[in-house]
């Protein structure tokens, strides 16, 4: 029997009501396996079931956690890595972090997952104009009449895809079996890339002039504020889709709600700017919009598979294997 003392240490610095959730039992076990492991998080690291901050040489991080200044780096002198078990590590992954070269990774791509499957829902939905249609059928108790469906289905519609982000890029691959045209803007995708993608570029106002549905994947970066403002919404065609599961700030939340007032466009909102909308705002009422609570990323029973992400991250790091996931800071100057 190994001792257990001999393992390296892991602190977790988080809120500590997403700990079960993120860390059930079998996700524990696994990292139990080769780590020392504490009974309990805290949003600032702190010792912790026996492992104490100077030992800690890996903090596995998640919703919640303080930034890691140099203050806090200077109680964890033997710390070497941070594995993040959400998404964007910006909040709290500040210059002390890279300047002692700590190893940073990050579960983004386990939460693209279930952003990207929420995503291909709506859009075979979006196509068939469900949302509308469900509207008016409670409202008139009656079927559609042949007119009334002739422009809808998915077959050949066009979707254009906003951001070759990790769920962007998983939605392409999830539309890859059905009879979908698509493309895709995104500044940085190169053109050996789109290839292997299989997906068109076109500049920004192209694809969303001759998108059907166009579904928003970019990151909030200052340079992308309101990217789709009054002038690119007009852009849009007649009974087109937008479909927003990125940030709300990426839509111009005004010039939006005019559109969608008009009744010329439709859409599904799971985030807006604000978020919440306030109680006033028209979008709660509209039969061609849909908004949802920030619902399409991890949660519920999906948590575990980012604890897992991590878990595969701390097993690649004990056995002296790169990491998979790993995050440096030149990505962040284009990333969420």
């Amino acid at each position: 029997m190994s001792d257990s003392s001999a393992l390296p240490a892991v602190l977790f610095a988080m809120d500590p009501h997403h700990l079960p959730r993120l860390f059930p039992a079998p996700v524990r076990a696994r990292l139990a396996s080769c780590y020392r492991m504490p009974d309990g998080a805290a949003p600032v690291p702190e010792a912790s079931g026996g492992v104490a901050l100077a030992d800690a040489e890996v903090l596995i991080t998640g919703w919640g956690c303080a930034p890691l200044t140099a203050e806090v780096l200077d109680t964890m002198p033997r710390l070497r890595a941070v594995l993040h078990s959400a998404g964007s590590v910006k909040a709290h992954v500040t210059s002390a972090c890279w300047e002692r070269g700590l190893l940073v990774s990050s579960a983004a791509v386990a939460n693209a997952l279930p952003v990207a499957e929420f995503t291909l829902g709506a859009m075979l939905l979006a196509g068939k104009d469900v949302f509308r249609i469900r509207a008016r059928y409670a409202a008139e108790h009656r079927l559609p009449e042949t007119g009334e469906t002739a422009s809808l289905g998915n077959y050949r519609r066009r979707v254009g895809i906003i951001g070759a982000s990790r769920t962007g890029r998983r939605v392409l691959e999830l539309l890859r079996p059905f009879d979908f045209e698509t493309a895709v803007h995104d500044p940085r995708l190169s053109a050996p890339d789109a290839a292997a993608l299989g997906v068109r570029r076109l500049p920004l106002d192209e694809l969303v002039a001759s998108s059907d549905i166009l579904s928003v994947h970019a990151p909030d970066l200052p340079s992308t504020r309101r990217l789709l403002d009054a002038r690119r919404l007009a852009l849009m065609p007649d009974g087109a889709t937008l479909i927003n599961t990125a940030r709300g700030a990426l839509v111009d939340t005004d010039a939006l709600t005019a559109e969608l007032s008009s009744g010329r466009l439709s859409a599904l909102l799971d985030v807006t700017d604000p978020e919440p909308l306030p109680p006033g705002s028209p979008l709660y009422g509209l039969p061609n919009v849909t908004l949802t609570p920030h619902l399409a990323g991890a949660l519920g029973n999906e948590l575990e598979r980012l604890g897992a992400a991590v878990a595969d991250e701390a097993e690649c790091l004990r056995a002296g294997r790169p990491l998979r996931h790993r995050v440096v800071r030149a990505d962040l100057e284009h990333s969420a």
